[in-house]
């Protein structure tokens, strides 16, 4: 054989050894990129517990998370929980902040891009009666009803750290 080497007795065939670790190498890439995958879990209500405050999520309209860039997700009661937990992480490890949608119970949204609601008159888990929406004018018509101050992400964050 022409492309072959003696091993213990054996000729074995370079180019067969060379085609199995391409693939070997092809899958573990492969596996790597689908094994990290960042995207958020769906929350089991009455099951899944705050990783904040530890109690179990049972709200459908508050609950958020939190996605890190390796894919772990991190599951809270309330999106004030999720601000209060973010002091364990490097803000360049999160992926993703998700806050459920007020008025599409269920649905988690990008807390980064949502409006937010306090309003002593729309209790939150955790009492901070903190609310968010995907949509500004849903917000400003449930702020109109129940009354309330309207933040953005950053201006909560830092109403929050204050």
């Amino acid at each position: 054989m022409k492309n072959a080497i003696r091993f213990h007795e054996h000729l074995i065939n370079i180019s067969v050894v060379s085609k199995t670790l391409k693939h070997c190498i092809f899958f573990s890439f492969l596996f790597l990129f689908l094994g990290c995958n960042v995207k958020p879990k769906p929350i089991d209500y009455g099951s899944d517990g705050c990783h904040f405050c530890k109690m179990t999520i049972v709200d459908k309209v508050h609950a958020a998370e939190i996605v890190t860039k390796k894919g772990k997700v991190y599951k809270f009661d309330s999106t004030e929980c999720m601000i209060h937990f973010m002091d364990a992480f490097d803000p360049n490890e999160v992926s993703l902040y998700l806050s459920n949608d007020y008025t599409n119970p269920e649905t988690l949204i990008d807390a980064t891009m949502a409006t937010f609601l306090i309003s002593k008159n729309v209790p939150s888990p955790m009492g901070a009666f903190l609310s968010a929406f995907s949509s500004k004018a849903e917000a400003e018509k449930i702020k109109a009803e129940k009354g309330g101050d309207l933040y953005t992400w950053k201006q909560l964050l830092i109403r929050f750290k204050n």
